[in-house]
């Protein structure tokens, strides 16, 4: 699966014109934040766990990180990221454009809050060089995810 894979499934909700694409790498949420010309903080990045069924995703703000104890405390497991081929053999898209759309059936998908900061968020659409802006709404409807959780940290501000 791919960008087509993401575009196909936009299609089937008329919003495939929404999908952009980039001649840079939109792989890491700086890259991402720099082909967009937005803040890292607004980049929805996905993060992809083990699971004793294979893997579920996490969407979560481009600053947040994983809080182990919040994570443990949640799913009752340690926090374990897929490898880069065990990515693309469960989710099925490569590391740099994972995304709830278009991806593997089945697959559990939860949004981070740290992405309740923002109006609008940049998920890749397949690729690692693809994105696509969507409101919290929008991204809770077409990630069809399963519930707003509380499972990272975000970094301190800085001392001024």
């Amino acid at each position: 699966m791919s960008i087509e894979a993401g575009r196909a499934y936009f299609r089937q909700f008329g919003m495939e014109d929404r999908v952009q694409e980039f001649t840079v790498s939109s792989a890491t949420v700086d890259l991402a934040a720099k082909a967009l010309g937005v803040e890292g903080t607004r980049i929805a990045k996905t993060l992809s766990f083990k699971t004793a069924d294979g893997c579920m995703l996490i969407l979560a703000a481009g600053d947040a990180r994983i809080d182990n104890h919040k994570f443990k405390e949640k799913f009752h497991m340690k926090a374990k990221m897929l490898s880069a081929d065990e990515v693309l053999e469960l989710v099925g898209h490569p590391v740099g454009g994972v995304c709830p759309f278009g991806c593997k059936e089945g697959i559990p998908v939860y949004l981070d809050v740290s992405l309740q900061r923002f109006e609008t968020v940049f998920p890749a659409v397949g690729s690692p060089s693809s994105a696509i802006e969507l409101n919290l709404d929008e991204l809770y409807k077409y990630s069809n995810a399963l519930a707003w959780i509380d499972v990272c940290k975000l970094p301190a501000p800085a001392e001024v």
